[in-house]
């Protein structure tokens, strides 16, 4: 997909409408989906694996890279590098099935409609950035890290209030009354694509 028409999706990401403005009349439609992208890592497919060795250079990968926008990417809420499968069969523990996957996020999606009930919205993913710091804010500390990343310029004000709609979705996945610090860190992880660590292992924010 040329990046050019990638940009076309970031009105419809932000508000879930498309408006179509012509000299007599403006039309808005519906629009609201889950966007899903997948790439390789570089255009040999070998950066970032345990194993592989990438033969690109900084300027290709760079280049490469800059083919979705920064403002396409500030509206994606999870960036995951999935790495290969490893050789011999599966390895670790066993995957969940389905219908409990599906059984966990139902329930999730119960507790939003719960809290949401007296504000007209359903999901976390809806909640207007103003309401969510006003109404739905995070507890001292986990605000204090985010406003430190945001002062740091790892943040924008729109990831921001992303983090923390995706804090709040880990929590209501885990069954917990509101987001921990613990999975404040985690939500900006997935965010950003660091790799999942602990709390206890990151280095100080200043």
């Amino acid at each position: 997909m040329h990046p050019l028409t990638l940009d076309t999706l970031r009105q419809p990401l932000e508000s879930g409408f498309i408006e179509v403005h012509r000299a007599a009349a403006v039309a808005k439609f519906p629009a609201r989906f889950m966007l899903v992208l997948a790439a390789n890592p570089c255009p040999c497919g070998q950066s970032g694996t345990p194993y592989g060795l990438c033969t690109c250079t900084p300027q290709v990968l760079h280049r490469y890279r800059q083919r979705i926008s920064g403002p396409i990417k500030d509206r994606i809420d999870i960036q995951r590098q999935i790495l290969p499968a490893a050789r011999g069969g599966e390895d670790g523990e066993k995957p969940e099935s389905t219908a409990v996957v599906a059984e966990r996020v139902q329930a999730a999606r119960d507790r939003q409609a719960f809290r949401y009930r007296d504000t007209g919205w359903l999901l976390n993913s809806q909640i207007p950035g103003p309401l969510l710091r006003r109404q739905f804010q995070l507890d001292p500390t986990s605000q204090k890290t985010l406003e430190n990343l945001y002062t740091e310029g790892r943040l924008t004000a729109r990831g921001f209030d992303r983090v923390v709609r995706l804090a709040w979705t880990l929590a209501d996945l885990e069954g917990t009354a509101r987001p921990t610090p613990e999975l404040t860190h985690q939500a900006y992880q997935l965010r950003s694509g660091e790799p999942l660590t602990p709390l206890s292992d990151q280095r100080p924010i200043r």
